[in-house]
């Protein structure tokens, strides 16, 4: 007797906002594969659509509302799955949109293709989101089956506490919790056995690792477990709150080889004033001097930062400050948000909210400068001789890699180097303004 086969059922995921979200779409695309599912592009005709839904700011909220609607209009009859932080923080909104079949917030992700199954059969709207203050638990995924063979993003946290007046992510994500460090390491070994050598931790609030454990383990702590793995070629850490950056824990840093120097410190603001009003807990003196710290430990380190702009409030004279401020560091990159009204922060019923003409302007008068920063932080690094990671081929006849200080190099050869790590002196491109390399 001869049995036909049937294709499998195709499910296409649309990922918005950031590298956890990123991750967490990954791992639900995995979830899906281990359940038999053909995992397609999102431009495709699938039988099931995820969108992983973004509400840092109103424009998150909007796309992930056109996403799903896409959705629908590609395969009337697919089942469409709201998730994410923009479901967590207004299911109710979410529910109202006639074309999603199922709504789950920022827990129990795991489950995504039960309650698929589920709708399948019974054509019940399912509907799982659950207040998650009060959730201790990290929650943990599918290893992510389809990701690039040089650098893998490893989620090892989630949830904050900081409640920073502008933010809505602790709405939207909960309190802290910490993936164990025998997980993550287990996550890590199993990546370095498919080919990956470097390692990007992430996570909501990274800083915080451990700290919900109440056992004294830290973030330093995971990073020299990790580093211990043999083929663990290189660390990355991904947005850091500057105040982590103590003497010990830089100097610590600053003892594991794999490490790599990018940092990425989140300031928001050059102005003592604005800091306040954004319950930030830091001031222009203090980043200033962890800066000055990581500087004496690592030999040109990558600094890179987010400001925002038009902060309720924010004067001329405040964002004056910002501008010198960003000046005096001299960052290797700035990326500039501006201020996005969020129902349910404290920020959003602040006076004197900043019309969006001059949010505009304030965000050019910054975009310029950090384009001119970037261009100095180049030339610093024109001649130094550096590890590069090579992760792809943009044309013919070239690869593009990163040092370790994440600065992006070219290098012409005919040899297939992608995921391999050379020894390159990189030089600054004075007519296109970007890094080539020549091997040592």
């Amino acid at each position: 007797m001869i049995i036909e086969k049937t294709n499998p059922r195709r499910v296409a995921l649309c990922n918005l906002g950031c590298k956890v979200n990123d991750f967490d779409t990954e791992s639900i695309k995995a979830c899906f594969v281990q359940a038999g599912y053909e995992a397609v592009d999102f431009s495709e005709t699938a039988d099931v659509y995820v969108v992983n839904t973004c509400t840092v700011t109103h424009l998150g909220d909007r796309k992930s509302r056109q996403m799903l609607r896409k959705a629908r209009r590609k395969n009337p009859d697919a089942v469409i799955v709201a998730t994410g932080c923009y479901a967590q923080v207004a299911p109710e909104e979410v529910e109202k949109l006639e074309e999603v079949d199922i709504v789950v917030g920022t827990q129990h992700r795991a489950a995504i293709v039960d309650y698929v199954e589920a709708f399948a059969r019974n054509r019940h709207r399912e509907f799982h989101v659950e207040p998650i203050a009060d959730d201790a638990l990290f929650e943990e995924m599918p290893l992510a089956e389809d990701r690039s063979h040089t650098r893998a993003v490893v989620k090892v946290q989630d949830g904050c506490n900081q409640f920073c007046s502008y933010c809505i992510v602790p709405y939207a994500r909960g309190r802290i919790r910490s993936r164990s460090i025998a997980s993550a390491c287990g996550e890590v070994e199993r990546l370095v056995a498919d080919g990956f050598s470097e390692f990007v931790l992430t996570g909501i609030h990274i800083a915080s690792y451990g700290r919900d454990k109440g056992d004294g383990t830290g973030l330093i702590d995971l990073i020299t477990a990790i580093a211990a793995i043999p083929g663990v070629r290189r660390i990355r850490l991904g947005s850091l709150e500057p105040s982590l950056m103590t003497e010990a824990f830089t100097r610590a840093l600053a003892q594991i080889p794999a490490f790599c120097p990018h940092f990425h410190l989140s300031l928001q603001s050059g102005s003592p004033t604005v800091l306040r009003r954004m319950n930030r807990h830091y001031t222009p003196e203090e980043f200033a001097e962890i800066v000055a710290r990581i500087r004496r430990y690592f030999d040109h380190p990558a600094i890179t930062t987010d400001i925002i702009v038009g902060f309720p409030g924010e004067t001329d004279a405040e964002f004056e400050e910002t501008l010198d401020f960003v000046e005096r560091i001299e960052f290797y990159r700035v990326h500039v948000f501006k201020y996005s009204r969020r129902h349910g922060t404290r920020a959003a019923d602040l006076p004197d909210q900043v019309d969006e003409p001059v949010k505009h302007r304030r965000s050019q008068a910054l975009i310029a400068l950090s384009a001119g920063q970037e261009l100095d932080f180049l030339r610093e690094n024109d001649g130094l001789t550096a590890p590069v990671l090579f992760e792809k081929s943009p044309e013919d006849g070239w690869w593009e890699g990163h040092t370790p200080n994440y600065i992006p190099v070219r290098l012409a050869s005919s040899e297939r180097i992608n995921g391999k790590i050379k020894d390159v002196v990189i030089h600054f491109n004075k007519q296109k303004n970007y890094m080539t390399g020549s091997t040592v």
